[in-house]
């Protein structure tokens, strides 16, 4: 028996990953970027061991769902693919944040997987490598394999071969903060970002509009990471977002993440702005809401996302690192 443990952090898409191009090898409708958090970790292990008859999964402390544990053997199909194994695995996978509620547990969870298991098979790829193979999982996962501000290639070409992050260096890195409101508890969502984002491109009117904003988008924030302007990055972090979750409001029927308190937060966040704290929010695929500050206004932010009625937990979070073997 041969096994590894993987540490990853969730990454919060600033330009937002939102729809596929082909859902077969789950690649990218359109670029992203994202900012990885170290508040926001998973830690998986792997264990190929002949002597079991089929893959195993235990995620925060359960026996998972089998239709997660198909997910995770049709992934670690693609690693024994390249190890020329047929060693069965047990995958033992803990996030120390809520799963399954928006807040990119998807990300880290298959980035981890991904480093765990080809270290537990002898397979040695480059980092770039390993985010393509991460992507094959969850498709913001590629971007967990990096610490910091990173980008997603959407790529050309049939095979995916040329759809795969790599970072991105910025002076903001090191004064840039994410505020983290949660609500209603972290509860799983009702619709999972997958099937979410599936139906919101073939139903939504304005799914088409969305797709053609992205690449404007990612120059500006691009350009701001190069600039080290945080409030150019957060004007085009917040307008994405918004833009995303109208695609996913305009679908039939529609996709609504958001609560009242939800609304709440981003109300909250202008009248901060209003207040020159710097403060731009963001959303994935649930109603919590992410705050982009700095430093020295991340306190000031935390406070007031504390205040909102029904915001259930707050969390501040730094950069976090890349995904890496820890055991």
């Amino acid at each position: 028996m041969s096994s590894a443990t993987a540490r990853a952090c969730a990454n919060i898409a600033l330009v937002k990953y939102w729809g596929k191009r082909d859902a077969s090898r789950n690649l990218p409708a359109a670029g992203s970027l994202s900012l990885t958090l170290g508040a926001l970790v998973t830690e998986t292990t792997v264990a190929f061991d002949p002597a079991l008859s089929a893959d195993e999964l235990i995620l925060d402390g359960s026996n998972a769902r089998p239709k997660d544990i198909a997910k995770i053997s049709a992934f670690l199909d693609l690693v024994r693919a390249d190890a020329q194994i047929t060693a069965r695995a047990r995958v033992t996978s803990k996030n120390d944040f809520p799963t399954s509620s928006g807040l990119a547990s998807s990300a880290s969870g298959f980035a981890a997987l991904a480093v765990a298991a080809t270290t537990a098979a002898g397979v040695a790829l480059s980092p770039r490598a390993l985010t393509i193979l991460a992507r094959q999982g969850s498709g913001s996962a590629a971007r967990s394999i990096y610490g910091g501000f990173v980008r997603m290639h959407a790529g050309n070409n049939p095979d995916g071969s040329d759809a795969y992050a790599e970072p991105i260096a910025s002076r903001l890195a090191d004064r840039v903060r994410m505020v983290i409101a949660v609500v209603g508890g972290g509860a799983p969502k009702s619709h999972g970002s997958r099937d979410a984002m599936d139906h919101t491109a073939r139903t939504s009117p304005l799914y088409r509009a969305w797709v053609d904003l992205v690449p404007a988008d990612l120059a500006a924030a691009e350009g701001a990471l190069a600039a080290g302007d945080l409030a150019a990055l957060g004007t085009v972090a917040e307008a994405n977002a918004l833009a995303m979750h109208a695609s996913a409001l305009a679908a039939r029927p529609a996709i609504f993440y958001w609560q009242p308190t939800t609304l709440a937060l981003l109300a909250e966040v202008r009248s901060l702005r209003d207040r020159n704290i710097a403060a731009w929010a963001t959303m994935d695929a649930g109603p919590h809401v992410k705050v982009l500050t700095t430093i020295d206004d991340a306190e000031h932010v935390a406070t007031a996302m504390r205040a909102v009625p029904n915001v259930t937990d707050v969390l501040v979070s730094s950069p976090g690192s890349g995904a890496t073997v820890i055991g």
